[in-house]
């Protein structure tokens, strides 16, 4: 992946998120599950904040720059899962899984594209991605553990 600009990099960054959006909006749209319905909605809404992170960034830098990083630990449950491709039907945790995976290539991604640019401002705005996508992963994993906890795993 090679860019020739931080706006380059800025619009990549901001269809990795539409591409998020869609795929949660339609996760809840298929769901029938009250609870699973609803987060999928709410990590839709997350992904579409980000979006706006991005789409503001030029005109929001104050914004970025006063962003409270804080550690989020990784309980690295998606580390041990392999990649596997939605279906319609899909049991619910598969679909978990599934946005595991992809959280942390989001993550892996942002990390990487702040490695990109020698742009402070850029920089601190795709650490803050990268936070917002391990609370994501975070959150997804804990879910699952939850399920699987219930189960007796």
């Amino acid at each position: 992946m090679s860019f020739q600009s931080i706006e380059e990099i800025i619009k990549f960054a901001i269809e990795n998120e539409k591409d998020a959006i869609a795929f949660y909006t339609d996760l809840s749209e298929q769901e029938t599950f009250a609870s699973a319905k609803k987060t999928f909605i709410a990590f839709a809404e997350e992904e579409r904040k980000h979006k706006k992170m991005l789409e503001d960034f030029s005109s929001d830098k104050e914004k970025i720059a006063s962003y409270e990083y804080k550690w989020i630990p990784d309980i690295k449950r998606s580390d041990y899962m392999t990649e596997i491709s939605y279906k319609s039907g899909m049991p619910y945790e598969d679909i978990l899984l599934l946005a595991m995976k992809r959280e942390e290539k989001s993550l892996n991604l942002y990390n990487e594209l702040a490695g990109k640019t020698e742009n402070d401002a850029c920089i601190r705005l795709f650490k803050a991605l990268a936070q917002e996508e391990a609370k994501h992963k975070l959150g997804i994993e804990s879910i699952f553990d939850d399920i699987r906890a219930e189960q007796g795993d």
